[in-house]
């Protein structure tokens, strides 16, 4: 049922489980507890997966603190890190597939990254005395528990493949231990970066579907990587071997890649992820040239897998 009070009364003169909205409401924890089962720890969800950076952040660090980010994290990641360096941040970028640098207040891996598609080494993360946090927005709890990994918080931007189809903007930070929890469910009330009943209740929707979906998924994109591998006119595929996040980078320059993401019929020319509707993007008009400038990301919805092939195929062909 999706309540959408802002107050609840009292029991007995006391507040009950819910009795402000900005403390917390029926749907979010619903579908709160959907998500700690799933990921095996405590979870909060909050209005975007940037609210949920900022929450982590703010709530984790001080001034003077550094975060060893991934170099390849999305972008918008290590863009929000760079904005708080003048509140005295410090950011440094690293490999992660090696171990973090020492030093580090804060160790920001994601699996895989976005959307250069490395995985991070769990070990050497997890050995390091800062605390772990890692994005798991594109293996999601089917095929990656990260806590599970060393991890201290794992979190999402719920609006992909979590959410799934395309009508739930949601961020969301599970954490590993219960104290941590209640620190940044504090922060958030206090803050007031809270996610409202409604992309709530659609994420306890998707949640349902989420295997199924993942499954599907993984079975078509496994089958695309394949067949792209084989393509002449494209030069590498970067894919992990599951979820529907990959990329590939087109033959020649990238106005090669610029006709390829015009020249889609079924997959729409669309940023984001995680939907049941293919999508895909050079990404070198948002990230410049952190990716290649022929790099177009790729994220594989539930359509047939001889459709989806079909236009790629003719769209590589333009």
């Amino acid at each position: 049922m999706l309540d959408r009070s802002t107050i609840w009364p009292y029991e007995d003169g006391e507040p009950g489980e819910f009795y402000y909205q900005r403390d917390g409401h029926p749907a979010g924890a619903a579908a709160e507890r959907a998500l700690s089962e799933l990921e095996g720890g405590h979870a909060l969800l909050f209005p975007s997966g940037a609210g949920a950076t900022t929450v982590l952040l703010l709530t984790l660090l001080e001034s003077g603190k550094t975060v060893a980010v991934t170099q390849d994290a999305y972008y918008g990641t290590t863009v929000l890190m760079r904005a708080l360096e003048r509140w005295g941040l410090n950011v440094v970028e690293y490999d992660q597939t090696g171990p973090p640098p020492e030093g580090a207040d804060l160790v920001w891996i994601e699996a895989p990254s976005n959307p250069l598609l490395t995985m991070p080494d769990f070990e050497a993360a997890a050995a390091h005395p800062a605390t772990v946090v890692c994005d798991s927005t594109a293996a999601t709890p089917v095929y990656l528990r990260p806590l599970e990994r060393g991890a201290d918080f794992v979190l999402h931007s719920a609006t992909k493949f979590l959410g799934g189809h395309d009508d739930v903007l949601l961020g969301a930070v599970v954490a590993k231990e219960r104290d941590s929890y209640d620190r940044l469910r504090t922060f958030r009330t206090r803050s007031g970066i809270v996610a409202a009943p409604d992309p709530a209740w659609l994420l306890l929707r998707s949640l349902k579907t989420l295997p199924v979906r993942m499954e599907r998924i993984t079975t078509t994109a496994k089958e695309l990587a394949r067949r792209l591998e084989a393509h002449p006119a494209v030069e590498r595929v970067r894919y992990p071997g599951f979820g529907g996040l990959m990329s590939f980078d087109v033959a020649g320059s990238a106005d090669g890649a610029r006709r390829v993401e015009t020249s889609t019929k079924l997959i729409k020319n669309a940023t984001s992820l995680g939907g049941v509707d293919s999508v895909l993007e050079t990404r070198t008009r948002w990230e410049g040239d952190r990716v290649p400038a022929n790099l177009v990301r790729f994220s594989v919805g539930l359509e047939d897998v001889d459709e989806l092939w079909a236009d790629l195929d003719q769209a590589l062909n333009a």
